[in-house]
């Protein structure tokens, strides 16, 4: 288990480079033109694109996107605004491996049902357990000077914003979600996180005890096929036919 907890960085983005600039022109004429697919690193390409540390809050206007395509960024945020592209199906910021947590308002997308996650890299993950910052004394904070309440949406300030860690299924992936509540019913209406992960929102920090259980035990008692390049069980558990060096696809089954 991975105990260090890394510190989460404010302030990421220089919003004043040409790289920032050329993506927001190129959200709003998704906007304009009804596009139902955003692949930044594509428009901007390799080099300017490597500049972009959050996407725009503009992204909100981004209605009729139904697949991101965020592959090798360097991202190490998405802002809450994800929330309201809600004709978005499909989420793919593989290999970002500066993207350790996601906000929870992308539980709002309610038509996202697939998605491709690098999950070693996350807080919390099965296969590592990396340690949760701790939001006591690593707050997050976004460019605005409130912030909304992940939950019923009421604008509040920083100061009154109880910010919690959970992790749930979003698309195919269980992702460790940042919840800013605003109240203790606010806080009582999340959802139970799935098994096999910490079962209660919180704060993380160091003292935070995660479920302990190898990748073939996770195999077994959730039905996922796993990379058996990497995890070679037991030959009396060995009920994938075939050689334990082919790759094979993973699938979660349908919940």
């Amino acid at each position: 288990m991975n105990k260090e907890n890394v510190q989460i960085p404010n302030d990421v983005q220089d919003r004043s480079s040409v790289a920032w600039q050329k993506l927001c022109d190129y959200i709003d004429r998704l906007a304009e033109t009804n596009a139902e697919e955003f692949s930044p690193g594509e428009e901007l390409g390799p080099e300017l694109f490597a500049q972009i540390y959050t996407l725009p809050e503009s992204i909100a206007k981004l209605k009729h996107v139904k697949k991101i395509w965020l592959y090798g960024s360097s991202l190490k945020r998405i802002p809450p605004e994800i929330g309201e592209m809600t004709a978005l199906e499909y989420f793919d910021p593989y290999t970002s491996y500066d993207l350790h947590w996601f906000p929870y308002e992308i539980t709002n997308c309610k038509n996202l049902k697939d998605s491709r996650v690098s999950t070693r890299t996350l807080y919390g993950n099965y296969k590592n357990r990396m340690g949760f910052p701790d939001l006591n004394t690593n707050p997050v904070r976004y460019s605005d000077e409130k912030v909304r309440c992940s939950i019923c949406r009421s604008e509040i300030a920083y100061a009154n914003a109880n910010q919690l860690w959970i992790s749930l299924w979003v698309g195919t992936d269980i992702l460790p979600l940042l919840v800013n509540s605003c109240s203790k019913e606010c806080k009582d209406k999340l959802p139970q996180p799935p098994d096999n992960y910490v079962t209660f929102p919180h704060k993380g920090g160091s003292t935070l005890q995660q479920p302990t259980m190898d990748e073939w035990e996770y195999w077994k008692q959730n039905g996922e096929v796993v990379d058996l390049e990497e995890t070679d069980p037991p030959e009396s558990e060995k009920v994938i036919p075939g050689h334990h060096l082919i790759k094979l696809i993973r699938k979660i089954w349908d919940r």
